[in-house]
């Protein structure tokens, strides 16, 4: 006799599947995966527990749970995040936002002036800028990065939720250099290259290494940002950047080295950890 397999069935021996696999909260990824396979919410699977799945509805389950167990990011594979609120486009080859970043974007929309200019370097998927663009209605927020991914990425994002940027393809402050801004936001590359192999797979394996790598210290890309930022940024604008986990010292003390930022900030995140450094330019 044939076996059936039902949603609820399924779904009991993804989650035992993947806990096998070191994935966390696997139940509830679990029922992320077949929600997107069977194009259902999950109140949608838990109505249907007892309905039999089709073999072409297994197949794409297995496609699904397959990347997963590799360590796939849930979020490659489901093509989304939420971020401050708002859905993101993801794809592999750009960074997935992180929700400890929405703290970068409270103390910028904290400071920014009305009509505020902004610059985001290192837009990647268009999170932070799109996140300012949509708190700021009257800002005008630019966007620079490297890759040609991230900014057609960034450009979909920012019609998604019917905004406006202005994207540039370069790296740091190049496309400005006759520009200056009120506001200059950042997420660097900050984890120490060291570090990197002790990652979680998700992010060691899939993640691009370009926008993690920060340096034999974590540093590399502040000593460029700090110093670079003072022809960039308006008298009495501000520069504020995320860090990692026991940077802020550090990077307070480059903010001190220029002698051109007063009103030195810095932020934590939920989980008690300072996030966020910033100064005002003097």
């Amino acid at each position: 006799m044939k076996e059936t397999w039902t949603i609820l069935k399924v779904l009991n021996w993804t989650k035992g599947y993947l806990t096998e696999k070191g994935v966390e909260n696997a139940r509830l990824e679990s029922e992320w995966l077949l929600s997107a396979a069977l194009g259902l919410d999950r109140v949608g699977l838990y109505v249907n527990f007892d309905r039999p799945l089709t073999a072409p509805e297994l197949a794409g389950i297995r496609t699904l749970v397959a990347r997963r167990a590799r360590r796939e990011p849930l979020q490659y594979i489901l093509g989304s995040q939420e971020f401050y609120g708002l859905e993101f486009e993801v794809a592999p080859g750009v960074l997935i936002p992180r929700h400890d970043t929405e703290v970068l974007v409270r103390e910028a929309v904290n400071r920014a002036g009305k009509g505020a200019e902004i610059l985001d370097i290192g837009v990647g998927s268009g999170c932070i800028a799109v996140a300012l663009a949509t708190a700021l209605p009257d800002a005008v927020v630019c966007g620079v990065d490297p890759s040609p991914e991230a900014l057609v990425l960034a450009e979909r994002n920012a019609q998604r939720h019917g905004v406006s940027l202005s994207l540039f393809r370069g790296s740091l402050f190049e496309p400005f250099q006759a520009r200056e801004f009120d506001l200059i936001v950042s997420n660097p590359p900050y984890i120490p290259t060291p570090d990197l192999a002790g990652l979680q797979p998700e992010v060691r394996d899939y993640e691009p290494r370009g926008a993690l790598d920060g340096g034999a210290d974590g540093l590399d890309f502040y000593r460029l940002i700090i110093p670079g930022s003072l022809s960039r940024l308006r008298a009495g604008g501000w520069l504020l950047l995320e860090m990692g986990i026991g940077q802020a010292g550090d990077l307070q003390a480059m903010f001190q080295a220029t002698g051109s930022f007063g009103e030195l900030f810095t932020a934590r995140d939920p989980g008690g950890i300072d996030r966020v450094v910033g100064g005002r330019r003097l």
